[in-house]
Protein backbone atom coordinates (compact mmCIF):
# COMPACT_ATOMS: atom_id res chain seq x y z
CA UNK A 1 0.00 0.00 0.00
CA UNK A 2 1.50 3.42 -0.97
CA UNK A 3 0.83 6.10 1.67
CA UNK A 4 0.07 9.43 0.47
CA UNK A 5 0.66 12.51 2.06
CA UNK A 6 -2.52 14.80 3.34
CA UNK A 7 -3.49 18.28 3.60
CA UNK A 8 -6.34 18.81 6.16
CA UNK A 9 -6.11 17.44 10.11
CA UNK A 10 -9.69 17.75 11.51
CA UNK A 11 -9.48 18.13 15.23
CA UNK A 12 -11.79 17.14 18.07
CA UNK A 13 -11.39 17.28 21.82
CA UNK A 14 -12.27 18.54 25.23
CA UNK A 15 -9.45 21.01 25.51
CA UNK A 16 -12.23 23.80 25.45
CA UNK A 17 -11.17 27.52 24.36
CA UNK A 18 -10.69 28.27 28.08
CA UNK A 19 -6.66 27.62 27.47
CA UNK A 20 -4.04 28.09 25.24
CA UNK A 21 -4.35 24.27 24.34
CA UNK A 22 -5.83 24.27 21.16
CA UNK A 23 -4.21 27.58 19.87
CA UNK A 24 -0.90 25.45 21.11
CA UNK A 25 -1.90 22.43 18.98
CA UNK A 26 -2.71 24.90 15.78
CA UNK A 27 0.58 26.87 16.44
CA UNK A 28 2.59 23.40 16.18
CA UNK A 29 0.68 21.67 13.12
CA UNK A 30 1.45 25.39 11.08
CA UNK A 31 5.53 24.87 12.55
CA UNK A 32 5.80 21.00 11.79
CA UNK A 33 3.57 20.94 8.78
CA UNK A 34 3.08 24.54 6.94
CA UNK A 35 1.08 23.08 3.84
CA UNK A 36 -1.66 21.42 6.41
CA UNK A 37 -4.91 23.53 7.29
CA UNK A 38 -6.54 22.47 10.36
CA UNK A 39 -10.29 22.51 10.78
CA UNK A 40 -11.77 22.43 14.39
CA UNK A 41 -14.34 20.56 14.57
CA UNK A 42 -15.30 21.32 18.24
CA UNK A 43 -13.20 21.41 21.78
CA UNK A 44 -16.34 21.59 23.71
CA UNK A 45 -17.33 18.12 24.25
CA UNK A 46 -17.76 17.67 27.97
CA UNK A 47 -14.36 17.11 30.12
CA UNK A 48 -13.53 13.11 29.97
CA UNK A 49 -17.23 12.20 28.08
CA UNK A 50 -15.56 9.41 25.44
CA UNK A 51 -19.09 8.75 24.26
CA UNK A 52 -20.19 12.39 23.95
CA UNK A 53 -16.82 12.73 21.91
CA UNK A 54 -17.45 9.87 20.05
CA UNK A 55 -21.09 11.05 19.01
CA UNK A 56 -19.80 14.27 17.93
CA UNK A 57 -17.37 12.25 15.76
CA UNK A 58 -20.07 10.48 14.34
CA UNK A 59 -22.28 13.50 13.44
CA UNK A 60 -19.02 15.55 11.82
CA UNK A 61 -17.13 12.09 9.63
CA UNK A 62 -19.33 12.11 6.78
CA UNK A 63 -18.45 15.99 6.27
CA UNK A 64 -14.67 15.86 7.03
CA UNK A 65 -12.28 15.87 4.06
CA UNK A 66 -9.86 13.09 3.19
CA UNK A 67 -7.05 13.40 5.61
CA UNK A 68 -6.08 13.06 9.43
CA UNK A 69 -8.33 13.33 12.25
CA UNK A 70 -7.24 13.81 16.10
CA UNK A 71 -9.86 13.22 18.45
CA UNK A 72 -9.05 13.41 22.05
CA UNK A 73 -11.25 12.70 24.83
CA UNK A 74 -9.51 11.19 27.57
CA UNK A 75 -10.04 10.71 31.58
CA UNK A 76 -7.08 7.85 31.40
CA UNK A 77 -4.83 10.83 29.95
CA UNK A 78 -1.34 10.69 31.77
CA UNK A 79 -1.73 7.11 32.52
CA UNK A 80 -0.73 3.77 30.40
CA UNK A 81 -3.58 4.41 27.70
CA UNK A 82 -2.05 3.35 24.65
CA UNK A 83 -2.77 5.95 21.39
CA UNK A 84 -3.20 4.75 18.42
CA UNK A 85 -3.68 5.43 14.61
CA UNK A 86 -6.21 3.90 12.58
CA UNK A 87 -6.01 3.97 8.87
CA UNK A 88 -9.66 3.71 7.14
CA UNK A 89 -10.19 1.62 3.98
CA UNK A 90 -8.81 2.27 0.51
CA UNK A 91 -6.08 4.79 2.99
CA UNK A 92 -8.68 8.54 2.47
CA UNK A 93 -7.88 8.95 6.19
CA UNK A 94 -6.34 8.20 9.00
CA UNK A 95 -7.89 8.94 12.72
CA UNK A 96 -5.46 9.46 15.42
CA UNK A 97 -6.67 8.79 19.58
CA UNK A 98 -6.72 7.08 22.50
CA UNK A 99 -7.90 3.40 22.61
CA UNK A 100 -10.90 3.87 24.35
CA UNK A 101 -14.21 3.57 22.18
CA UNK A 102 -13.66 7.35 21.04
CA UNK A 103 -12.35 6.48 17.54
CA UNK A 104 -14.84 3.58 16.95
CA UNK A 105 -17.53 4.32 15.56
CA UNK A 106 -16.03 7.79 13.16
CA UNK A 107 -14.20 4.72 11.74
CA UNK A 108 -17.00 2.70 11.33
CA UNK A 109 -18.73 5.21 9.28
CA UNK A 110 -15.30 6.61 7.05
CA UNK A 111 -15.40 2.90 5.65
CA UNK A 112 -13.60 0.60 8.30
CA UNK A 113 -10.42 -0.16 9.86
CA UNK A 114 -8.08 -1.25 7.55
CA UNK A 115 -4.96 -1.15 9.78
CA UNK A 116 -3.56 0.20 12.96
CA UNK A 117 -0.56 1.11 14.94
CA UNK A 118 0.16 1.59 18.58
CA UNK A 119 2.20 5.02 18.84
CA UNK A 120 4.86 4.06 20.60
CA UNK A 121 8.12 5.44 18.21
CA UNK A 122 9.28 8.43 20.37
CA UNK A 123 11.17 9.34 17.10
CA UNK A 124 8.11 10.78 16.31
CA UNK A 125 6.84 12.47 19.44
CA UNK A 126 7.84 15.89 21.00
CA UNK A 127 9.46 15.75 24.28
CA UNK A 128 7.63 16.72 26.76
CA UNK A 129 8.23 17.23 30.60
CA UNK A 130 5.17 15.64 31.67
CA UNK A 131 2.36 12.92 29.72
CA UNK A 132 -0.75 14.47 30.10
CA UNK A 133 -0.71 16.35 26.95
CA UNK A 134 -1.32 13.50 24.46
CA UNK A 135 -2.66 16.15 21.59
CA UNK A 136 0.53 18.25 21.75
CA UNK A 137 2.94 15.82 22.62
CA UNK A 138 1.97 12.43 20.33
CA UNK A 139 -0.97 12.95 18.31
CA UNK A 140 -0.19 16.29 16.11
CA UNK A 141 3.89 15.86 15.31
CA UNK A 142 2.52 12.52 14.00
CA UNK A 143 -0.69 14.17 12.23
CA UNK A 144 2.25 16.33 11.15
CA UNK A 145 4.74 13.27 9.94
CA UNK A 146 1.45 11.76 8.16
CA UNK A 147 1.02 15.19 6.17
CA UNK A 148 4.08 14.53 4.88
CA UNK A 149 4.07 11.50 3.89
CA UNK A 150 5.90 9.05 6.87
CA UNK A 151 4.61 6.01 6.47
CA UNK A 152 1.45 4.56 8.78
CA UNK A 153 4.18 1.59 9.76
CA UNK A 154 6.74 3.99 10.65
CA UNK A 155 5.04 5.58 13.55
CA UNK A 156 4.41 2.60 15.64
CA UNK A 157 3.36 -1.27 16.37
CA UNK A 158 1.05 -2.77 13.99
CA UNK A 159 -1.62 -4.36 15.76
CA UNK A 160 -4.77 -5.99 14.57
CA UNK A 161 -7.63 -3.15 14.29
CA UNK A 162 -10.01 -6.22 16.20
CA UNK A 163 -7.83 -6.07 18.81
CA UNK A 164 -8.99 -1.83 19.18
CA UNK A 165 -11.69 -1.10 21.74
CA UNK A 166 -15.19 -1.46 20.37
CA UNK A 167 -18.05 1.98 20.74
CA UNK A 168 -19.32 3.35 23.27
CA UNK A 169 -22.16 4.20 21.58
CA UNK A 170 -25.53 2.37 22.83
CA UNK A 171 -27.64 0.20 20.18
CA UNK A 172 -31.25 0.31 20.47
CA UNK A 173 -32.49 -3.62 21.59
CA UNK A 174 -36.38 -4.70 20.41
CA UNK A 175 -37.82 -6.20 23.84
CA UNK A 176 -40.59 -8.64 22.30
CA UNK A 177 -41.79 -5.56 19.85
CA UNK A 178 -40.93 -3.09 22.12
CA UNK A 179 -37.84 -0.56 21.08
CA UNK A 180 -35.50 0.34 24.23
CA UNK A 181 -33.61 2.80 23.62
CA UNK A 182 -31.42 5.83 25.15
CA UNK A 183 -31.39 9.96 24.77
CA UNK A 184 -27.49 10.32 23.02
CA UNK A 185 -27.29 13.83 22.98
CA UNK A 186 -29.26 16.89 24.05
CA UNK A 187 -28.77 19.51 21.66
CA UNK A 188 -28.48 23.31 22.82
CA UNK A 189 -31.95 23.61 21.35
CA UNK A 190 -33.30 21.38 24.14
CA UNK A 191 -34.07 18.40 21.82
CA UNK A 192 -33.38 15.00 22.36
CA UNK A 193 -31.66 12.75 20.18
CA UNK A 194 -32.08 9.22 20.49
CA UNK A 195 -30.20 6.07 19.36
CA UNK A 196 -32.83 5.19 16.69
CA UNK A 197 -33.69 5.68 12.67
CA UNK A 198 -36.93 5.45 10.76
CA UNK A 199 -35.63 2.38 9.65
CA UNK A 200 -35.39 0.81 13.27
CA UNK A 201 -39.19 1.63 13.40
CA UNK A 202 -39.50 0.01 10.22
CA UNK A 203 -37.94 -3.03 11.39
CA UNK A 204 -39.71 -3.55 14.83
CA UNK A 205 -43.08 -2.06 14.03
CA UNK A 206 -43.62 -2.54 10.20
CA UNK A 207 -42.51 -0.02 7.49
CA UNK A 208 -44.44 2.80 7.50
CA UNK A 209 -45.20 2.82 11.01
CA UNK A 210 -45.44 7.57 11.70
CA UNK A 211 -47.54 7.11 15.16
CA UNK A 212 -45.47 5.14 18.38
CA UNK A 213 -45.78 5.70 22.00
CA UNK A 214 -43.06 6.68 23.74
CA UNK A 215 -42.63 5.82 27.22
CA UNK A 216 -39.59 7.63 29.98
CA UNK A 217 -39.60 7.42 33.65
CA UNK A 218 -43.89 7.29 34.91
CA UNK A 219 -44.43 9.24 31.52
CA UNK A 220 -46.05 8.25 28.20
CA UNK A 221 -47.00 9.67 25.02
CA UNK A 222 -48.30 9.03 21.49
CA UNK A 223 -46.74 11.45 19.17
CA UNK A 224 -45.99 11.62 15.54
CA UNK A 225 -42.61 10.90 13.62
CA UNK A 226 -41.98 14.23 11.57
CA UNK A 227 -39.82 15.48 8.71
CA UNK A 228 -39.44 19.05 10.86
CA UNK A 229 -40.24 20.57 14.10
CA UNK A 230 -43.06 23.35 12.30
CA UNK A 231 -45.14 19.85 11.81
CA UNK A 232 -45.11 18.93 15.27
CA UNK A 233 -47.29 21.68 16.26
CA UNK A 234 -47.54 24.16 19.17
CA UNK A 235 -46.99 23.08 22.39
CA UNK A 236 -46.86 19.24 21.22
CA UNK A 237 -44.24 16.54 21.68
CA UNK A 238 -42.80 14.57 18.57
CA UNK A 239 -40.20 12.87 17.20
CA UNK A 240 -38.14 14.44 14.25
CA UNK A 241 -36.37 12.91 11.59
CA UNK A 242 -32.74 14.84 12.65
CA UNK A 243 -30.03 16.05 10.57
CA UNK A 244 -27.98 12.90 11.09
CA UNK A 245 -31.04 10.61 10.35
CA UNK A 246 -31.66 10.00 14.17
CA UNK A 247 -34.90 10.66 15.70
CA UNK A 248 -34.73 13.18 18.51
CA UNK A 249 -37.65 13.83 20.91
CA UNK A 250 -38.33 17.53 20.03
CA UNK A 251 -41.13 20.57 20.78
CA UNK A 252 -40.82 23.18 18.27
CA UNK A 253 -39.29 26.67 19.51
CA UNK A 254 -38.88 25.34 23.38
CA UNK A 255 -36.69 22.82 24.94
CA UNK A 256 -38.39 18.90 25.24
CA UNK A 257 -35.25 18.62 27.70
CA UNK A 258 -36.21 21.02 30.10
CA UNK A 259 -39.93 20.50 30.01
CA UNK A 260 -39.94 16.70 29.99
CA UNK A 261 -37.08 16.86 32.71
CA UNK A 262 -34.66 14.02 30.42
CA UNK A 263 -31.27 14.56 29.76
CA UNK A 264 -28.96 12.24 27.88
CA UNK A 265 -28.80 9.06 28.93
CA UNK A 266 -31.98 8.61 29.74
CA UNK A 267 -33.92 5.47 29.04
CA UNK A 268 -36.50 5.51 26.15
CA UNK A 269 -39.01 3.20 25.35
CA UNK A 270 -40.94 3.00 21.95
CA UNK A 271 -44.30 1.21 21.04
CA UNK A 272 -46.87 1.26 18.43
CA UNK A 273 -49.50 3.28 19.17
CA UNK A 274 -52.79 1.94 19.65
CA UNK A 275 -54.21 6.00 19.88
CA UNK A 276 -55.25 5.02 23.15
CA UNK A 277 -53.78 6.28 26.72
CA UNK A 278 -51.21 9.13 26.86
CA UNK A 279 -52.02 12.68 25.04
CA UNK A 280 -50.12 14.19 22.17
CA UNK A 281 -50.15 17.65 23.86
CA UNK A 282 -48.15 17.08 26.86
CA UNK A 283 -46.42 20.32 27.71
CA UNK A 284 -47.85 23.59 29.01
CA UNK A 285 -45.29 26.11 27.35
CA UNK A 286 -43.58 28.40 29.87
CA UNK A 287 -43.11 32.06 28.95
Amino acid sequence: MTDRPYDTVSFLSDLGHGSDAVGVVHALMRDLAPHVRVVDITHDVTPFDVRAGSLALARAVAYVPRGVVIACVDPGAGTDRRLVAVEVAGGDGVFLGPDNGLLATGVALAGGADRAVVLDRDEHHLASPGATFAARDVLAPVAAALSLGTSLDDLGTAIDPGSLLPSVVPIPRDEDGVLACEVLWVDRFGNCQINVSTDDIDAVFGTGTRRVRVSFGDELRNVEIVGSYGEIGAGALGLVIDASGLLSLAIDRASAAQHLGIGEGESVRLAPSDGAGGVTVPVSLRS
